[in-house]
């Protein structure tokens, strides 16, 4: 498989084959995602598109060179969220005698998921930064794991101990996150 510059570069020069490669390698598993989540093979296809668009806007203004995980990732990262966010949309939404009406123009829409994506991937490279114990305890805590688990696979003393390293380790990621000058314009 390419490695992300092979994809970046690809976008960047609006290069059919690449961008195809990317479809044929990376679109059914926002298929199954979206679907699984109350979408269509058209939503997919949308939010696949946005999200291509969207990296491509990120690729052009902020020069979008490294990406900290594998394109793959960062694709199906942009994808989740922008279908989250159409599904929140979706409620926000209003309903009057003529139709839907929605309470956010497109523009608006993607300025947020760019924000979003931006604000995540700040997230993500401070969060690789932690230790190794801090980052497995917060990826547990992520995923909604008990703290009876925790506590086991951590091999804490109690759920007393977890608790703290947990509250201690999202103090340093707060911290570390609010550190960087990027944070002020993410916020």
């Amino acid at each position: 498989m390419q490695d992300s510059d092979y994809f970046i570069k690809g976008i960047l020069d609006s290069d059919e084959k690449v961008i195809t490669k990317i479809y044929t390698l990376f679109f059914n598993k926002v298929l199954k995602f979206v679907i699984q989540n109350n979408g269509q093979k058209e939503d997919a296809e949308d939010v696949f598109q946005k999200a291509l668009l969207q990296i491509s806007a990120r690729i052009k203004t902020k020069r979008l060179e490294t990406i900290h995980s594998t394109f793959e990732a960062y694709l199906f990262t942009a994808c989740k969220n922008l279908w989250r966010r159409e599904l929140n949309k979706n409620k926000r939404s209003r309903v009057t005698n003529d139709g839907v009406i929605e309470l956010e123009s497109d523009e608006s829409d993607m300025a947020s998921a760019l924000l979003e994506q931006e604000r995540w991937e700040l997230f993500r490279e401070k969060l690789e930064k932690l230790s190794g114990n801090c980052k497995k305890v917060l990826m547990l805590f992520l995923k909604k794991t008990p703290y009876s688990k925790i506590v086991e696979q951590m091999s804490y003393t109690s759920e007393t101990v977890a608790r703290q390293r947990v509250f201690k380790c999202k103090a340093k990621l707060i911290e570390t996150i609010k550190a960087d000058k990027r944070f002020r314009n993410l916020k």
